[in-house]
């Protein structure tokens, strides 16, 4: 899947004669891809456009403007008939499995609703559920039971294997461990790699926590609000970050080594509104090194080595403050 120039903007205010309404810029084209079998973790703080960017994938979201491209097939105008295709291939995980899934179907009833709307029949589907309830680790008799019954690590096995039923390619994960308990996010991460490495299928795994998108992502984009400021493989990424929040942010993370231990990075200011961003380079707000030229000339997003992209105009100078 690739999409390019992708945005998505609201407006905001009250509507007033002759006087355009402000635009909320969700996102104001980020162009990335996904290749088969692959993890791209995306990265970043609250209201940086996350969730959007998987909301805008799955066409829960139109976007304002840019392209959705599965299969080389544009999905961004694409008719409600001819999305069918897509829904089969590209599934998704959300955040919090009790909000997201019915409590008042029966286990059997939530997994195997994708394949009764792609026209299975029923003795096909309950196998299929029973299928994928084993592959999550759930054993089948549990099939007749309501979500009540089950805990929290359970209840997103149950949504795994609903996003697994009709065998898609891409999986869009949304913040898939952060409601659970830390002793089950292991769990739950081994098994997606597991599913990934037995299924070939691909991930857009988004969430806040560095430590999980390095574990399971092959590639990792940083966004910083709308745009996508650092995007690269998982070692590279961590061991020698180029655009200054993507430092700031990787110093942040807690050393557990405490003879390695240094103070958190300072980042000084707030996020900007997406409302009203800064000029050119939204981050020259909150830089140390920003100039003129940052106002001026907005930074393209330019691969400075193989697989490699970043958008700033001085990647790789930046020293983050520290705390003493």
């Amino acid at each position: 899947m690739q999409f390019t120039d992708l945005t998505v903007h609201f407006p905001v205010g009250p509507a007033r004669w002759r006087q355009p309404r402000h635009m909320l810029r969700a996102l104001d084209g980020v162009s990335l891809q996904i290749a088969a079998g692959e993890t791209l973790g995306v990265v970043g703080e609250s209201g940086c456009g996350k969730t959007k960017l998987g909301r805008a994938i799955l066409r829960l979201q139109d976007p304002t403007a840019g392209t959705v491209c599965f299969d080389g097939v544009d999905l961004t105008h694409a008719r409600v008939s001819r999305l069918a295709p897509m829904r089969r291939a590209v599934q998704a995980i959300f955040q919090d499995p009790f909000g997201s899934l019915n409590p008042r179907q029966r286990v059997q009833a939530i997994i195997g609703e994708p394949l009764v709307n792609l026209g299975w029949e029923r003795a096909r589907i309950a196998d299929r559920v029973a299928e994928v309830m084993r592959i999550v680790g759930l054993p089948p008799e549990y099939a007749p039971r309501y979500l009540h019954a089950f805990s929290g690590g359970q209840r997103q096995r149950i949504g795994i294997a609903k996003a697994l039923a009709p065998s898609p390619r891409l999986i869009v994960c949304d913040e898939a461990v952060s409601a659970l308990d830390v002793s089950i996010h292991a769990q739950i991460l081994n098994l997606l790699g597991d599913i990934q490495a037995e299924f070939v299928v691909a991930y857009l795994f988004v969430s806040h926590n560095l430590a999980v998108v390095r574990h399971l992502s092959h590639r990792i984009a940083f966004m910083y609000p709308g745009r996508a400021v650092e995007l690269s493989d998982e070692p590279d990424l961590f061991s020698a970050p180029l655009h200054p929040y993507t430092q700031a942010l990787i110093l942040a993370v807690p050393e557990p080594d405490p003879t390695r231990a240094v103070g958190p990075a300072v980042l000084e200011g707030d996020l900007p509104s997406p409302v009203n961003p800064p000029s050119s380079c939204s981050f020259r707000t909150r830089c140390r090194i920003a100039v003129d030229r940052c106002a001026r000339e907005p930074p393209a997003l330019a691969e400075l080595a193989s697989g490699r992209w970043v958008r700033c105009h001085f990647p790789g100078t930046y020293q983050p403050k520290v705390m003493p």
